[in-house]
């Protein structure tokens, strides 16, 4: 593939506090990121600077209130994630768009092995095929076996970070959006998604992250781009 595969411009956001009289609170302002296959971009910038908020505005978590997120897809078509529908934001998220989130988000009582499998089985794979590359992938990551059948709701911090992992890069998703996905990991474990990063950024997928562990970000990170604070209202 050429080119790139997320380009956004223009992207503005902002929330309304309609507790506190409608105060309008201007996030981002004519944002812009391009990032092409086989590239892996840092976000960087201090806390409450817009880096969050950006990475949903990637995800189609929030809405934009200007602007544009093109997507290019896994069939060379090109969606406009910020005008997207949201039958089509779905179908991005299924077969475009990979996340990794600082903390897992599942339906309670579902196994682990279920949670890592899902994206596969979403795509059409073969359910069995897709628990044996989910058990894979989770041993890989150093999850032991006893904890596949249960919910990861019951797991720590870094066990249950293993399973947002394994989830976020069971598929080859053309682009990868990685929010802090070394957090709550030991050293073996963070040698191990720097190498999953690496193998997607091999493979030519595009990835977007917010990167706290410097020396992880200067491992995998092709370029930084700085997320600056606004300093007046919009």
């Amino acid at each position: 593939m050429t080119g790139w595969i997320l380009r956004a411009e223009g992207l503005t956001k902002g929330f309304t506090l309609h507790l506190q009289g409608g105060t309008r609170i201007p996030v981002l302002r004519d944002a812009a990121l391009t990032v092409e296959p086989g590239e892996c971009v840092a976000l960087s910038g201090p806390s409450g600077a817009g880096k969050s908020t950006l990475m949903r505005l990637l995800q189609g978590n929030y809405g934009a209130d200007a602007g544009s997120i093109l997507l290019r897809r896994p069939d060379g078509g090109v969606s406009d994630l910020a005008t997207a529908p949201p039958r089509e934001v779905n179908a991005l998220r299924r077969d475009t768009i990979g996340h990794v989130s600082q903390f897992l988000r599942v339906i309670p009582r579902v196994p682990a092995l279920e949670v890592v499998a899902a994206p596969l089985i979403a795509r059409g794979m073969a359910r069995e095929e897709a628990l044996d590359r989910a058990r894979a992938l989770l041993r890989r990551l150093n999850l032991p076996d006893r904890l596949h059948g249960l919910p990861p709701a019951t797991f720590s911090g870094g066990e249950q970070q293993r399973v947002n992992l394994a989830r976020g890069f069971i598929a080859p998703f053309p682009l990868m959006l990685l929010d802090e996905p070394t957090a709550s990991l030991d050293a073996a474990n963070r040698e191990v998604v720097i190498a999953l990063i690496g193998e997607a950024k091999a493979r030519g997928a595009g990835l977007v992250g917010i990167f706290h562990d410097l020396d992880v970000r200067d491992r995998v990170a092709h370029r930084v781009v700085e997320v600056a604070p606004l300093r007046e209202a919009a």
